[in-house]
């Protein structure tokens, strides 16, 4: 990787961030037999170069981006769900799903199949069901979801309720469960590490006193995010968009 870490100057080739916020050196890329495929919003691709999405595709060495809103004519994602050696599943939360912290391992072998693939909405709430709501082909696979009794490490971000994880946070627990399934064998020890790190560069950015360059106020202080909203729903492929001419 052409990182300086000596000169915040010089930027990273993989997230193009100065050297000082980039999260690349602190990753450490996992095999999985599950492919992970990030369906991205444009929003989140192009404005959350530390976003936690690009983060854990860096930290899996079998996933893949594809950035677009409407996935249901997207060829490489129709591509994925007409494999018929693998099956294909969306993570998604809901009261009907194949709930993973439920299930013995003999369960998740016959729901899942050997190297499922598995869909994740990756962008904010809002935009995550709109892009559900959009997809028509990601309406009828199968979803899985698990229990989650842990509160989010993200301290800058809010998120819609107490239970609510980051991306990254969620496929570490997905994978911590295939784990106990005996449907992965994969090492998690410093799997959150670029996340656990990108937080203490924002909190050490936002209380050093004389750093105006992020996010500026007289009094600097950091916040617990608690304020939860009462109801809540939630290789690098691009969305092709023809213009008027139909090219």
């Amino acid at each position: 990787m052409r990182v300086d870490i000596e000169n915040p100057r010089i930027k990273c080739y993989k997230c193009m961030r100065p050297s000082s916020s980039c999260i690349c050196k602190h990753t450490n890329p996992k095999h999985t037999e599950t492919r992970f495929i990030f369906l991205m919003h444009p929003k989140e691709y192009h404005k959350e170069k530390n976003g936690t999405g690009h983060m854990t595709h860096l930290q899996l060495k079998n996933s893949e981006i594809i950035v677009g809103v409407d996935f249901t004519d997207n060829k490489r994602v129709n591509e994925i769900l007409n494999d018929e050696t693998r099956s294909s599943f969306l993570l998604y939360p809901g009261k009907e799903n194949f709930n993973l912290s439920q299930r013995n391992s003999e369960e998740m072998n016959s729901f899942l199949g050997e190297k499922p693939y598995i869909f994740i909405l990756d962008g904010t709430w809002p935009c995550a069901r709109k892009m559900l709501r959009l997809s028509t082909n990601l309406q009828t696979i199968p979803r899985v979801s698990f229990d989650n009794e842990i509160k989010s490490k993200f301290i800058i971000k809010q998120q819609p309720e107490s239970l609510c994880l980051s991306t990254i946070e969620s496929v570490y627990t997905v994978i911590n469960l295939l784990n106990e399934g005996k449907m992965e064998d994969c090492e998690l020890k410093d799997f959150l590490n670029p996340f656990e790190k990108m937080l203490e560069y924002q909190v050490e950015c936002i209380m050093k006193p004389d750093n105006y360059s992020y996010r500026p106020m007289k009094i600097k202080k950091i916040s617990k995010k608690d304020m939860y909203k009462k109801s809540t729903e939630r290789n690098i492929i691009f969305e092709q968009v023809e213009n008027n001419n139909g090219k």
